[in-house]
């Protein structure tokens, strides 16, 4: 069966066999080597990182999610980056340009590495949780939290 490189998005459509998947899952995290058996018998070892997708798979399907898999060239383009990291292209084109992000320049057109598109935006939400972090701590320092807030006005 060979199936074209599309788009494809998949719904918990069997909660029991999938809840049962991640509990199977869940209490085997050291499973690094795994097979698969077709119905003729026929056996193929899993990758680790078929594995690691289908743990992520089973856990958001598990939880009443939908899971959208698609396949990314492991070089982008400007376009696609900004997409993937949800921001326009000019944007993106900045952050290339501000050295931020590591690119080439095969032709006309730029084209960075997936890994580095993805290493910038686990950057980014660590950023983000860090200066949370340091929010929080500064209102619990000032005493913001112990505070009640007051009363709401009524509108008459």
């Amino acid at each position: 069966m060979t199936e074209t490189l599309n788009e494809r998005t998949l719904l918990p459509e069997h909660p029991d066999q999938i809840a049962e998947l991640r509990r199977f899952l869940d209490t085997s995290p050291s499973i690094e080597a795994a097979i698969l058996r077709s119905p003729e018998g026929a056996i193929v070892a899993l990758p680790t990182e078929v594995l690691e997708a289908l743990r992520l798979v089973a856990h958001a399907l598990s939880e009443g999610k939908a899971v959208t898999v698609a396949p990314l060239h492991t070089t982008l383009t400007t376009q696609e980056a900004a997409e993937l990291l949800g921001m326009s292209r000019p944007t993106f084109v900045k952050l290339l340009d501000s050295g931020t992000i590591p690119f080439t320049r095969p032709g006309r057109h730029r084209r960075v590495r997936l890994t580095d598109v993805l290493a910038f935006r686990e950057y980014r939400r660590a950023e983000r949780a860090a200066g949370l972090s340091e929010l929080t701590r500064i209102s619990e320092d000032l005493g913001l939290y112990d505070e009640t807030p007051p009363e709401p006005l009524k509108r008459h």
